[in-house]
Parts: C-alpha cells; structure tokens; sequence
C-alpha cells in the first residue's frame, strides 16, 4: 500500500490530530507500507486569522498535484477541510480517484465563538466537504450521530489510541504545589473553554500546561494558576501524573486524546457530558462528567487512579491504525 495523508494541520503545532496522524502514519509504516505526509511546511504559508500558530498554504494546488504524481498513490486520506484538504479534493475529483476523509474538530462550533457565522452555513460547507469521500471517520458513536442529524453520509468510526510505555503513573513529587493538583493540558484558545475550569472554585492548585492565543490574556487574568508552558513526551507524562485530576473543559472536542494520557497516568477526568467525554470516559469510574465541572471535578478526586489505568490500555494505537486502514479505499477503483 501506498498511503497519501492530506493534513493542513501538522507539526509544529501540538493538538489531537496531528498526534493521531503521526502515530497512525508510524504505525502504518512499521505494517510495511509507504506513507506520504502531504502538510503546510512542504508550502508557502500565511498565518490563520485570530490563531496565528497555525499556518495555512497558500495556493496548494501545484504542490498537490506534484505529490500525487510522484507519489502515485494506491490510498488518498484527506484529514482536514483547509486549502490542503481543498486542494487535494479537487485533484481526486478531476482524476476519478477515490478518497476518504476524516472529521477531527467541530469547526462549526469553533468559528461561532470567534465570528458571528451560523452553524447552518458551516455545517452546510462540511457536508459538502465530505460528502465526495467514499467514506469519513469520526472518532466516536455520539459524534457519528450529531453528523448523521445534519445529513452527513458515509460515517464509519475510527477510534484513538495512547502510548502508555510513555503515559504511565509517575512519582507525584515533580510538581511541588499544594494539593489537590488539578490538571488541564491542551491548546489555550477560546474553543477550550479554559476558563470554565479556571473559575471553578476548587482546592489546592490548578495547573494549566500548553500555549495558544489566550495564554497573556489567562495568565493576567489568573494570577493564582501555574501556567506551565509546552511540555513533551516524558517530561508531559511526568507533569500530568504528578497532578490528582484532569480537568477537560472542552465542549467542541470530538474526541479527546489528551484524556487517555491522563487516564493511562492515573489520574481521573472530570468533563462536561458532551461528545468525547461521554464516549472515553466510563462515567463513575473513570471519571465524572456533569454540567457543573466543580461538581464534577471535586468527585472524580474520589475515584481509583487504578481503574483508569486500566481503561487507557484498552486504546492503543496499533489497534486505531488497523481500524483506519479497514476503512481506506483504493484510490483507482475497478
């Protein structure tokens, strides 16, 4: 197999996709097979408006049509809905090649709390989007029947999966702050809904690891929290196991990687019920998800770190991989 993967969301940016992405391509490559990552460094790029960490390419159809030809691939994913996904759709539309696609973010609900765009338009430009894919995969049943509802077709699951040689319990002394520690990692952006945790009233100490746009304004803000910065690799998995909860206050995620880290390190997530929690988290046991995140922070602190060690090792990577090939199509089809 000759696998493209279209992404206009790659490194160095630090999100979901791009984690899954590259695992699923490493782990594709270990099966044997070529991949080829089409992404916006290969590009010239311009910033994205309000969210200028993330690059977007500019005129991307010359270099996808180089790839592909070079390439010659036998299976096409396009990930994303930016000028790369747009671009590589174009070409397998005018080339009769079939393709998959994947929804990895609501960027309906995304655009709405940055611009006043309705979601009956968004939402009208992403089923367009997808609806030339031979299939799209979505991360869980809950977001599988959201789109459904809007008249999305073609929707198979594809599940995440968490490297837990690297997200395993730790010694809790690294981070040195009274306790209870209560933990959110992920992009500081409006979308995350950061402030819900950071205004809950909560013992102890929140700690709030990652950058993004909002970082000055949250840090002027709330001059109480530990704004730790990126971390990576061993040194994220450290940080995350030293604290006691993870808070994921996200109400737009479809799926959520970041909480299977978490869990994999022992701590239990409290979450809105919203999609992606209530489709990771094992509600009780793995963690507490409620409309009121102080309620359900406070009584996650209660659960068994064991239980959600346990959960994470049911999600790995390889098992995610295989899913997704399942689905792949191929490109010229008899």
């Amino acid at each position: 197999m000759r696998c493209v993967i279209v992404t206009d969301a790659w490194k160095p940016q630090v999100n979901g996709v791009v984690t899954t992405l590259g695992k699923t391509s490493e782990i594709i490559q270990s099966f044997g097979h070529k991949v080829l990552i089409i992404h916006p460094g290969q590009a010239k790029t311009i910033p994205c408006p309000t969210y200028p960490e993330i690059r977007l390419a500019l005129r991307p159809r010359k270099l996808i049509d180089r790839q592909m030809t070079q390439f010659s691939p036998t299976h096409i994913h396009i990930a994303t809905e930016g000028p790369l996904g747009l671009a590589a759709r174009a070409f397998c539309i005018r080339n009769n090649m079939a393709f998959t696609t994947s929804y990895h973010t609501q960027f309906p609900e995304y655009i709405k709390q940055r611009f006043p765009v309705p979601l009956k338009l968004s939402y009208h430009f992403l089923r367009r989007f997808h609806d030339k894919a031979t299939r799209t995969m979505v991360g869980t049943p809950h977001q599988k029947k959201i789109l459904q509802d809007r008249q999305f077709n073609e929707l198979v699951l594809w599940s995440r999966g968490v490297d837990t040689n690297i997200f395993r319990p730790h010694d809790k002394s690294l981070l040195d702050y009274p306790r209870p520690i209560w933990i959110y990692v992920g992009r500081v952006a409006v979308e995350k809904n950061i402030e819900a945790f950071l205004d809950a009233e909560l013992p102890g100490t929140k700690v709030v690891i990652g950058d993004g746009p909002a970082l000055n304004t949250l840090k002027q803000k709330y001059t109480d929290v530990k704004f730790e910065g990126y971390k990576f690799g061993e040194e994220l998995a450290a940080c995350i196991a030293s604290g006691d909860v993870f808070v994921f206050p996200s109400l737009t995620d479809t799926f959520g990687v970041v909480m299977l880290e978490a869990m994999a390190c022992g701590l239990p997530v409290a979450a809105y019920p919203v999609t992606g929690p209530r489709d990771v988290v094992r509600n009780g046991v793995t963690g507490i998800l409620n409309e009121d995140l102080q309620t359900a922070a406070l009584a996650a602190l209660k659960l068994d770190p064991r239980d959600c060690i346990e959960q994470a090792r049911e999600f790995t990577w390889e098992q995610a991989t295989r899913q997704f090939i399942s689905h792949l199509i191929p490109a010229h089809c008899s």
